[in-house]
């Protein structure tokens, strides 16, 4: 009998060894990946593009970082921080970023609009979410109500340079916003780049087939690399060991359509009541970069540009700059895998299954 018994004591020891062995195994295989995002909110491609990378279960958060672009940081802190309270991810650091560019600005811009005219989409300079546009640091009332945990006390930059340092050659920076928060890292140290795993870029347009007002007669002009020209310029003059983009020429394939809000509102998770809930009809421009990234696959062609960013301030000043290898100035520009063509009904199939799965690691999920 305490032969058994020992024999048991030592099945269960080993069980538990093996347990514990398989759940380190998993931690050290996740994606390690920086959300760097401008995360208007509540719902649209933001934050559900931040579901999608938090939703998988091959990924490690390591935090989000959050800076001006579709809407003002502050407002976007909050948005984000309300969203891990709601799928119970309160432990993802939210990281404050940068409120403005490093040169363009509101003002330039309207003195700019006088000379070469009208932008349609300025982000949180000419747009607020059902208010009226405001100044940088007021906060419109939250429809999803206001969180109570706090933003992390570091800012954006440093905490990109920390967690590259800290995991070398294991983090992949997705960048869904302007670039401001990247460029500054890389002036913190310049070694930031070479030290990242990867870039994954929603950014940029080149020649999009559409008849979309924003881009039929300017195809050239993204919001995300317009908006902080300088910093796109020195984001894609970097060191990084790949980028890889998507832009507003595939992303106008996609859209989000009430039948796939439809299919997300079917699961009861935190996570899709709050995308029902807040879903816009929109080209799903962060949450392709998300998805491509998590299943290459359903990219079903690729291309390699030379890309930057116009930066001489003429009627051109933010444009997008692709040149075919072999025709680029040769002044540093970026090599950059470019996505060119989708699967769309797998993409749609594999983001509605992310969004309505359960939240890996949630805990004490708020309602929404």
């Amino acid at each position: 009998m305490t032969a058994n018994r020992t024999s048991f004591r030592c099945f269960l020891s080993l069980l538990c060894l093996f347990a514990v062995s398989a759940l380190c195994t998993s931690a050290q295989t996740r994606r390690k990946v920086i959300i760097d995002q401008d995360a208007a909110g509540p719902g649209g491609t933001d934050m559900q593009a931040i579901l999608s990378l938090i939703n998988s279960p091959e990924t490690d958060v390591l935090g989000i970082t959050v800076l001006t672009g579709d809407a003002w940081r502050d407002e976007e802190v909050l948005h984000t921080l309300r969203l891990m309270e709601i799928i119970g991810r309160t432990d993802i650091p939210v990281v404050p970023g940068a409120v403005f560019p490093l040169v363009n600005s509101r003002e330039y811009i309207a003195a700019w609009e006088t000379l070469h005219g009208k932008i349609v989409y300025q982000g949180a300079w000419n747009f607020a979410k059902g208010y009226p546009v405001h100044g940088p640091y007021d906060i419109p009332a939250m429809l999803e109500g206001k969180p109570a945990i706090q933003a992390a006390q570091e800012d954006a930059a440093h905490f990109l340079v920390r967690m590259v340092k800290q995991y070398p050659h294991e983090v992949t920076i997705y960048a869904a916003g302007p670039m401001t928060d990247l460029a500054t890292a890389i002036a913190l140290d310049p070694k930031f780049p070479e030290l990242s795993k990867e870039l994954i870029l929603m950014a940029g347009s080149i020649n999009p087939q559409t008849d979309d007002p924003e881009f039929s007669v300017t195809p050239a002009r993204e919001f995300n690399f317009w908006m902080d020209p300088e910093a796109s310029h020195v984001v894609l003059h970097a060191h990084w060991p790949r980028i890889a983009l998507t832009t507003v020429d595939i992303s106008v394939k996609t859209r989000m359509e009430k039948d796939l809000i439809e299919q997300v509102r079917k699961s009861t998770t935190p996570a899709a009541q709050y995308v029902a809930k807040y879903a816009e009809a929109n080209y799903l421009w962060d949450e392709l970069a998300a998805v491509a990234w998590l299943d290459p696959s359903i990219i079903t062609k690729w291309k390699k540009l030379y890309i930057d960013v116009d930066v001489d301030h003429g009627a051109g000043y933010g444009n997008t700059l692709a040149w075919a290898p072999g025709l680029q100035p040769g002044m540093g520009e970026a090599l950059v895998e470019v996505q060119d063509a989708l699967d769309k009904q797998k993409f749609y199939k594999e983001y509605v299954e992310l969004l309505s799965r359960p939240t890996p690691g949630a805990k004490n999920p708020a309602d929404n």
